[in-house]
């Protein structure tokens, strides 16, 4: 497969709003000894970008790329030395450190997975992250599992909408809330056995009767210190909230009394920081569980919309919006 030396990328000039993603001429990455160089068909949002983009999202160590981006499906242009497992022109998807907003990046070979027969570009863009960080957050630290019951803030976001889902599969039952009463509407359909709109009502004062009085096993939070104290009422004693977003805020009141007394775990999550070995099981266990299901059928990917890289400043604006409903991605 023919390469350049150049590419065109979206970069940051300035932090601040969506005016500041802008098009321009970069170097083409090279491939380490196990990295691939992929020319990238589709790349999806996701909200660590827009926060990138503002100023207000610090790297983590050992992420050299400060382009945009953390999850791709494409083409392989090029192998490094010690790959093994892929050639140039097979067709992959999964997750980067960085640098998917732009017309090829670096995938290390441990995090690259081939895009399964029959799936578009697209489709394979929308999957990685929000079914790695639904898997990771509510299974492997939250511990979910049949005949329990969890509430999902922000469900109808592209995660939102993946948690729904794998908590569906592993015999739990899913509350939610949303944005509107489409929002929850398209929630139900997906598995969510009742919810609120957040602008409307207090989740708080539903989850008495949902849990008939019990209380809630698990809270995934993407919202963060502005719905601490109520997240932490919902639980039942030794509950688990998980923070896995800070959207609306990075601090709040913390009643340890609450905590101690109720022998309630908070537990956050995150995938970028953690270290190559960490991630790349991360994605065998995604590999093993929910790419079997995602392809027969039983979960999707639910994509919202697309936009040409050449609007992605289109794209940040409509995400920021809060109106869509699952993920919003780049095709180039």
């Amino acid at each position: 497969m023919r390469t350049t030396e150049v590419m065109t990328a979206v970069v940051v000039r300035t932090p601040g709003g969506p005016e500041q993603l802008h098009l321009e001429t970069r170097p083409r990455p090279v491939p380490g000894p196990r990295q691939l160089l992929v020319r990238v068909r589709a790349s999806a949002l996701n909200r660590g970008d827009t926060s990138q983009r503002a100023g207000g999202y610090t790297l983590p160590p050992g992420v050299t790329s400060p382009l945009l981006g953390i999850e791709v499906a494409g083409e392989v242009e090029a192998v490094g030395d010690e790959v093994r497992a892929f050639q140039p022109g097979a067709r992959v998807f999964g997750l980067v450190d960085g640098g998917g907003y732009a017309e090829a990046c670096l995938m290390e070979e441990g995090l690259a997975l081939p895009i399964p027969e029959g799936w578009s570009f697209v489709e394979a863009a929308a999957a990685p992250e929000a079914y790695c960080t639904a898997h990771e957050s509510l299974v492997e630290l939250g511990g979910l599992g049949p005949g329990q019951s969890v509430l999902i803030h922000a469900a109808g976001s592209g995660i939102g909408t993946a948690c729904i889902q794998v908590a569906r599969e592993v015999g739990a039952t899913v509350f939610v809330t949303v944005g509107s009463d489409e929002k929850l509407r398209r929630c139900l359909a997906l598995g969510a056995l009742a919810g609120v709109v957040r602008t409307r009502e207090n989740f708080a004062d539903a989850v008495p009767e949902w849990t008939k009085g019990r209380g809630l096993d698990v809270v995934e939070d993407f919202v963060g210190g502005a719905a601490l104290g109520r997240n932490l009422r919902a639980l039942r004693f030794g509950g688990t909230l998980m923070l896995v977003g800070l959207m609306d805020g990075i601090r709040g009141d913390l009643d340890l009394k609450q905590v101690v007394l109720r022998r309630l775990q908070l537990k956050g999550m995150a995938l970028r920081p953690l270290p190559l070995a960490a991630k790349v099981a991360v994605v065998q266990r995604f590999r093993e569980r929910w790419l079997p299901r995602l392809v027969d059928g039983r979960v999707r990917a639910v994509i919202d919309t697309t936009f040409p890289l050449a609007r992605v400043a289109d794209a940040h604006r409509y995400m920021e919006s809060n109106a869509s409903f699952g993920k919003i991605l780049l095709e180039l």
